[in-house]
């Protein structure tokens, strides 16, 4: 994505006072060089003052349209302004916020928080399924939620299995992450991952897990070690510290996390880790996501 605008809390504040502002903000982000009607591509239509946001009209087509229409934002009930608060919130605190915060500093009901969160995070998730891993990956699995009975951990619990892929740079430090549920730790589903979100040809490094095997199969170089923080200290080290730090993550704000919503939150984590370079842009570029990306009700959310 293109450079975005920098915004700190100050400049936020005195931007984002009324509707019509976010409204502003929004028509033009979604429409930079002036209105384009999204049938017909004509350049001119007729505004249409309603209660509630402008109707744009095509004066080609006489298609009817908003500037929320086709975005997370569509048919919503709570206000711009708080809507842009919350998103605000949700891309400067790197710990995340939960929706009981979002509710009472934004006056709003628990329910709608939840669902405004989970509406940001499929934003999230769909921007960052656009993107591909190269070079030097680390792959390994991971496994979220309590300990099983017994406090078995790892492969064979009931946790539910992640699937966890960090690029590196020259220097070995680390570059952007992707995070899946899967359903198994098996090598068809090792190698569907790889192949959907790796470019073919890099370098995975993985530890001697059999199933890892099947990747050198598909066009992958592929470094197996033993994993032994002794012996090899430096091996998936990266990886294994932001696997920690993402189970902190949901752990420390979410607690009780339902395994049904686990991948928008680790989506959420991915999206603001793979951005870390850019925190001053975050409200913006995470605005730009929102409209790109179709609305999801609290039915579908909870059904």
């Amino acid at each position: 994505m293109a450079k975005q605008e920098s915004m700190n809390l100050i400049q936020f504040q005195k931007k984002f006072q009324t509707e019509e502002a976010c409204h502003q903000h929004l028509f033009k982000m979604k429409w930079p060089e002036g209105y384009h009607c999204p049938k017909c591509q004509h350049q001119k239509a007729y505004e249409i003052k309603t209660r509630n946001l402008p109707l744009y009209e095509c004066t080609n087509c006489q298609h009817q349209t908003t500037v929320i229409t086709g975005t997370i934002f569509e048919k919503t009930r709570t206000d711009l302004v708080k809507w842009f608060w919350a998103i605000y919130l949700i891309a400067q605190d790197k710990r995340g916020v939960s929706a009981t915060y979002l509710s009472d500093e934004l006056g709003i009901a628990y329910q709608t928080a939840w669902t405004i969160q989970h509406k940001v995070r499929k934003a999230m998730g769909e921007r960052d399924a656009a993107y591909t891993l190269a070079g030097i990956v680390e792959l390994d699995e991971a496994f979220f939620g309590a300990p099983t009975e017994g406090g078995k951990r790892g492969r064979g619990t009931e946790q539910t299995a992640v699937l966890v892929a960090l690029s590196l740079d020259k220097k070995g430090c680390p570059k952007y992450l992707k995070m899946q549920v899967i359903p198994d730790v098996k090598g068809t589903t090792l190698t569907d991952f790889a192949t959907t979100y790796i470019e073919a040809g890099s370098t995975i490094a993985s530890d001697r897990y059999r199933s890892y095997q099947a990747l050198a199969k598909n066009g992958f170089h592929h470094e197996a070690k033993k994993y032994d923080l002794k012996e090899n200290p430096d091996h998936l080290k990266w990886l294994h510290t932001i696997i920690s730090n993402a189970k902190a993550f949901i752990g420390g704000t979410y607690h009780g996390l339902d395994p049904k919503h686990l991948q928008a939150y680790l989506d959420e984590f991915c999206y603001r880790f793979n951005r870390r370079e850019v925190k001053s842009e975050l409200f913006n570029r995470l605005v730009h996501c929102c409209l790109s990306s179709t609305t999801i009700t609290y039915p579908e959310l909870v059904g």
